[in-house]
């Protein structure tokens, strides 16, 4: 589990709650405010359908899965050994002996480039395959936390909408002064919502996908340069040296002391 997600959110909602107890800020103000949490929370879905086609809000699920999950991915240390050992086997071998090295592969983008390259497709063949579909995952990542950053830009104007709409209601008990001191104080619940909802959900969201996305990016370029490596014919130490070009330079010596 992605605990940085967890840790954010429940630091978040204590802020919140601790700064209004040390303000005389009564939390009872939170729960009492119904209309506040229907004008911001359904605001913000009833813009998210307008702003996007169907087919990308149903995705909304899977980008909070990806949120709260931690990486899969294979470490770039880890693959750095990996390619290291199928050149090995390559030079030794034959680059068709990888074929039994295929299946134990978990990555589909990495077997897929490893496959044809024993096929013995053209290596610009081989590339351009594999830049065609690293592109068209940045564009569906690109598109998928765009719905969470355009979410966190709405969120704060509806706080606003909720607060006019508030004070409108404010204006028809300026008589009372229970109900309008009622009346003020839900209208500014819902300006809370709008921002706390904004800032520290929907954008810090889009943004951590944005990280985990270059991160995955990162990754996959590195395979690509692994695989075109492969098919070169280039050295162990070859590969090792264009690899570590993808790590950053601390990490590198303990990798290569790991593998020695």
């Amino acid at each position: 589990m992605e605990k940085s997600t967890l840790i954010g959110i429940v630091l978040g909602l204590i802020s919140v709650f601790v700064g209004m107890i040390l303000k005389g800020a009564p939390l009872s103000a939170l729960a009492s405010s119904s209309a506040a949490y229907l004008i911001i929370i359904g605001g913000t879905f009833a813009c998210l359908f307008n702003a996007f086609p169907m087919d990308q809000v149903k995705k909304l699920p899977t980008l909070f899965k990806m949120l709260f999950k931690a990486p899969e991915e294979q470490s770039k240390g880890d693959l750095v050994k990996l390619f290291i050992e199928l050149s090995q086997i390559a030079r030794r071998e034959g680059i068709l002996a990888l074929e039994n090295k295929v299946g134990e592969i978990q990555d589909p983008f990495f077997r897929n480039g490893l496959s044809m390259v024993i096929d013995g497709m053209d290596p610009q063949f081989v590339s351009d395959v594999l830049d065609a579909e690293l592109a068209g995952m940045e564009e569906r990542h690109a598109t998928g936390r765009s719905i969470l950053t355009q979410a966190g830009t709405y969120a704060p104007t509806l706080g606003v909408l909720g607060a006019v709409i508030g004070l409108i209601a404010a204006l028809q008990n300026l008589d009372d002064v229970n109900k309008l001191g009622h009346a003020i104080s839900a209208a500014f619940i819902a300006t809370i919502l709008g921002i706390f909802t904004g800032y520290v959900i929907w954008l810090p969201f889009a943004n951590k996908l944005k990280l985990k996305s270059a991160e995955e990016i990162g990754v996959k370029r590195m395979i690509i340069e692994g695989i075109l490596s492969l098919q070169a014919g280039d050295s162990p130490t070859a590969i090792e040296a264009k690899l570590m070009v993808f790590i950053p330079q601390n990490e590198r010596e303990s990798i290569k002391a790991s593998g020695e």
